[in-house]
């Protein structure tokens, strides 16, 4: 338990490769991914409301560990845990991973420092069909217990890639085929004429800036086109995971096929 509760700091985190997942969505999207959940904290209460976790963990032979509430409130990182917490392994790929496999759509966090968006991104993106989400060095730690919790299980379901600097990751993803475009308030295209003109129907990496300032000019200048959502009201701007909502769903619409499935590779 003592190695559970250290997980709550990066440091931690990052020496021995593993985080926590609380609660009974992210804990069971790691159980039904092989080789990722490593240990499962649960209480009384928590094991016959979930019984199903539970009994998924003994079949892959994860040992399962009875606690009481205020052991489990000791691990948790959340005000009300909710009697379950898994520790699992990290689950990041390699840039060279997701570059092979020529992703038609990917979303990349540069200089985004909110764990909670980061992890509303990574869901977006999972729910939007993309290949991958890339968290760059300069970005948010993707392991973050808020982020882990905010993308709600979709960490398991997409491949990441973490902290690799934004010019290699944009340098990377254009040598791939990829279109990139950095999403940005005051950009000169308009998401609307990018869908109109067939633009978006490439594959095309997404690039996403911090919450507050957006992207700095240098990661702006190294992107093949600078585009704005439209602002149809009188709202001064989107936040940060509504953008990208709005960015990767008409990035999915583009590459829609007919029937009402993306094209992958």
């Amino acid at each position: 338990m003592v190695k559970a509760r250290r997980l709550a700091k990066r440091s931690f985190r990052a020496a021995d490769r593993k985080f926590l997942a609380e609660g009974p969505q992210a804990v069971r999207e790691a159980a039904a991914t092989p080789g990722v959940l490593l240990e499962l904290f649960v209480t009384a209460e928590a094991a016959s409301r979930h019984a199903d976790i539970v009994e998924q963990a003994h079949q892959a032979g994860t040992p399962v560990h009875r606690v009481s509430g205020e052991v489990m409130a000791s691990i948790c990182q959340t005000v009300t845990p909710q009697g379950i917490v898994g520790v699992c392994r990290f689950v990041d790929v390699s840039l060279d991973e997701v570059v092979a496999s020529r992703p038609p759509l990917v979303a990349v966090l540069a200089h985004v420092r909110d764990p909670g968006n980061a992890g509303t991104v990574l869901r977006t993106a999972d729910a939007a069909g993309a290949e991958a989400v890339i968290v760059t060095d300069a970005s948010v730690d993707l392991y973050n217990g808020k982020c882990v919790r905010a993308s709600a299980g979709s960490l398991f379901h997409v491949p990441v890639v973490v902290g690799v600097p934004v010019a290699e990751t944009i340098s990377r993803l254009r040598d791939a085929g990829l279109r990139v475009l950095a999403a940005d308030g005051s950009g000169p295209y308009d998401l609307d004429s990018e869908l109109d003109t067939g633009g978006l129907a490439g594959p095309t990496a997404w690039v996403f800036g911090n919450e507050a300032w957006g992207l700095p000019r240098e990661t702006l200048e190294l992107a093949d086109a600078v585009v704005r959502v439209p602002i149809h009201g009188r709202a001064e701007s989107l936040n940060l995971a509504t953008a990208a909502a709005v960015c990767l769903y008409a990035s999915a619409r583009a590459q829609r096929r007919p029937g009402g499935c993306r094209i992958r590779s």
